[in-house]
């Protein structure tokens, strides 16, 4: 396999789990910009495609087998739920790259039941617009990130 092909999938994968690993793995294996960007963006819509599509199948059948069952009314599940109903969908695309990962932003718009097109249309919008920004401020911080040890 390609060194280039397995530095793509590097990002890809990265930015499906973890939204900003995609841009500083992009630059730090020298990927262009709009290599990174796109990859980055690319990386949490196929979380968010297989989580809208397959979500309640993995929760049920993996998940639920895997781990012990959680508390309920946890703060973190109170804060989710505070977030859902003051911002809906609109806020949880948004913040998804900055606070949440792109599968537990999609995970908690599923279990409110909003409409999965609404769902991959929101999200796509967040994750091109914060690909361009986390993108363009890594690529941009680039000689810090190298001073600190960041990146070698």
């Amino acid at each position: 396999m390609s060194t280039q092909i397995i530095k793509y999938l590097t990002v890809f994968f990265s930015s499906s789990v973890k939204f900003f690993l995609g841009p500083v793995e992009g630059l730090a294996l020298g990927l262009s910009w709009i290599e990174t960007a796109s990859l980055t963006a690319g990386g949490m819509m196929f979380s968010v495609i297989l989580f809208t599509y397959f979500g309640k199948f993995l929760k049920e059948k993996v998940v639920t087998k895997i781990f012990k069952k959680k508390k309920l009314f946890t703060p973190a599940h109170r804060r989710n739920v505070r977030l859902w109903k003051i911002y809906g969908i609109y806020g949880v695309a948004f913040l998804t790259p900055l606070l949440l990962t792109p599968i537990g932003g999609t995970l908690l718009a599923t279990s409110f039941g909003e409409k999965r097109f609404n769902i991959l249309i929101w999200m796509l919008a967040s994750a091109i617009f914060w690909g361009i920004i986390f993108t363009t401020f890594v690529f941009k911080a680039e000689d810090f990130l190298r001073r600190v040890g960041i990146l070698s």
